[in-house]
């Protein structure tokens, strides 16, 4: 019944737990409960349930069988709106639904229209009637009835990604393949064959499970091994691993300022949930500037008296704009107004710098192209104090990581609830972690064939007037701006053309700049691009979607604005152009290798 419920406002609006208690009402001497009873009073339903009603008498089946059938599920316990009003038979169904299309085509009603009936809205409990148990259930249907009413209703897609195959996956059914062009998986490190068999041998010698926290049977010697790993790759004196890079920015930041007394937190307004409710679980006073305005933020350092406590909390790539953090301004502002820096690089390690350090090692390129550990040579890197990275984007695993000050770590180590409570990472996944950065740390083929496919996007998408919002990343946010119809455009690209582009809505973006989030990875090939660009092409003249133009002209939004510049990617032509000769050949994974000529000739020219 999914064209009655788009049809009937009535549907649409109501809850299931609603329609489930009307359907659930006495019967009547004409109808078999309260749910059918209304629908007999629909201009629509009402005619449709007639002309079933005459055929299933033409065919000797009982009078009331489409009217039975009309609210059997909505007897059934939690039911999906799609299934309150779902049909016993296949025959029925199709003869009510002919119906319901014929009523429609010959009424052709504008939305709302002649429908008798206001849509039953849970009331809100927040005050519980006397003497009456709270109704919990209606609670929650009240909660999703708003999630539902905004169109910010998160629906999941069945995608199983093939790793043999990827970005190739398959959908609920094993044969209907898909190609994803969405994921965090950003260089396909999930499926390397390095991670995959030290991840193997690594379960089968030491077993599924961790055993229990670090502190209890789950601190083991590939646990301290990755720290170390990490450590070196942030050149820090050292590192802490935790189960996710959620639970590390609020576990850190929560815990660093409640230590810190009278600790005041500046936060980029862009910034991620994961360190804004560490900064509410701080319960330290927060300052909000403005998305890279570092103009703003200097103002409100002026406010603040130099002796108290100070903690800038920002991001390199802002994962859904693709924006780039002011990693040396802020660091600057820092020093002068005596604030330290929390640098969330989780959408940058792996992808950034001649190692996959992350933007503050980019911003360095040559400086850190050769490196030894303990270097006296200052970076902006070692100007960031701490540092919080993804095992489960580019490196393809999963977990989250801080580094820093040796004093800083162990203080986070030993008092955060978040670190302390928390069953560790099982041997296998820490394994394949580390061997992924190690991998990655000395080799640049995969950022670059990702970089180079990411700027053959937004140019080919840029020719076609798709708008796609500017930025020097490797984030792909193509604008729809309505939260209804980029689902649309989603569902449309997944069905009709076997492509996934999950879309985003709020509150990960504001409302009216929701987007489809792409984004390429090395192992989408010339052929998936094409198929990708023409898809989208197709979407957007199909639904008239608006053009990057069409934007322009009419004030624009999410920076697909007049006048508007795309800004240069943060990876340069001769940082692209870098060869395996002259990166592959810098071994820094175990031991530090001396410099080579070729790689101090290129890095000369960087």
């Amino acid at each position: 019944m999914e064209l009655a419920a788009k049809a009937c406002p009535f549907l649409r609006n109501s809850t299931p737990s609603a329609l489930r208690s009307l359907s659930q009402k006495p019967k009547t001497a004409m109808a078999s409960n309260g749910l059918v009873h209304m629908a007999q009073q629909c201009p629509v339903m009402g005619k449709a349930m007639t002309i079933q009603a005459r055929s299933a008498m033409m065919t000797g089946c009982p009078v009331s069988s489409g009217a039975r059938h009309f609210s059997a599920s909505a007897a059934k316990a939690k039911p999906a709106k799609s299934q309150v009003l779902g049909y016993a038979s296949t025959a029925t169904s199709n003869d009510l639904k002919a119906s319901v299309q014929h009523e429609l085509h010959k009424a052709n009603p504008a939305p709302g229209a002649a429908c008798p009936f206001k849509p039953v809205i849970p009331a809100s409990h927040a005050v519980p009637t006397a003497g009456k148990p709270f109704d919990y259930e209606q609670v929650y249907e009240a909660e999703l009835h708003k999630k539902h009413q905004d169109k910010s209703y998160r629906f999941f897609n069945n995608i199983n990604r093939l790793a043999q195959q990827f970005p190739r996956a398959h959908t609920a059914k094993a044969e209907d393949e898909v190609t994803v062009w969405c994921s965090n998986d950003y260089l396909g490190m999930s499926k390397n064959p390095v991670v995959i068999e030290t991840m193997k041998e690594t379960l089968s010698k030491y077993g599924a499970g961790a055993g229990g926290t670090r502190n209890i049977a789950g601190n083991g010697a590939m646990h301290l091994a990755l720290e170390d790993e990490l450590a070196a790759l942030h050149h820090k004196p050292a590192a802490l691993v935790f189960s996710s890079c959620y639970v590390a920015n609020d576990a850190t930041l929560s815990t660093l300022a409640q230590k810190l007394p009278n600790c005041v937190i500046l936060s980029d307004a862009m910034n991620h949930a994961s360190m804004i409710q560490g900064i509410k679980h701080s319960g330290a006073k927060k300052m909000i500037f403005r998305h890279n305005d570092t103009a703003h933020l200097e103002e409100l350092l002026k406010t603040l008296d130099p002796s108290i406590p100070k903690i800038i909390a920002f991001e390199t790539v802002y994962s859904m704009s693709g924006t780039i953090g002011k990693v040396n301004d802020i660091c600057r502002l820092a020093k002068k107004y005596g604030a330290i820096t929390f640098l969330d690089e989780v959408h940058a390690v792996g992808m950034y710098g001649p190692h996959g350090a992350g933007v503050a090692e980019h911003l360095d390129f040559a400086g850190n192209l050769n490196r030894p550990q303990n270097s006296p040579v200052q970076t902006v890197m070692d100007q960031v104090d701490i540092i919080s990275g993804t095992l489960g984007k580019a490196f393809g695993v999963v977990g989250g990581y801080i580094a820093g000050s040796a004093a800083m770590v162990d203080m986070i180590r030993s008092y955060a609830p978040g670190f302390i409570f928390t069953t560790s990472l099982p041997p296998a996944i820490v394994a394949g972690a580390t061997a992924s950065i190690q991998y990655l740390r000395n080799s640049p083929h995969e950022r670059i064939a990702q970089q180079t496919n990411t700027r053959t996007l937004k140019a080919e998408l840029a020719a076609l007037d798709i708008p796609v919002v500017p930025n020097p990343s490797h984030i792909v946010p193509v604008l729809v701006g309505d939260a209804e119809v980029c689902k649309a455009a989603s569902d449309e690209l997944l069905r009709s053309h076997g492509i996934y582009v999950q879309s985003i809505n709020y509150p990960t973006v504001p409302r009216g700049e929701e987007r489809l989030r792409i984004t390429p990875t090395p192992g989408h090939t010339d052929e998936m691009m094409g198929h990708l660009i023409r898809s989208l092409e197709s979407v957007w003249q199909r639904n008239g979607l608006k053009r990057t133009s069409q934007w322009k002209a009419t004030g624009g939004r999410a920076g697909v604005v007049e006048g508007a510049v795309d800004p240069a990617p943060i990876w340069t032509e001769a940082q692209l152009g870098l060869s395996a000769s002259v990166l592959g050949h810098h071994k820094v994974a175990t031991d530090a290798a001396p410099q080579n000529t070729q790689t101090s000739q290129a890095a000369a020219q960087l």
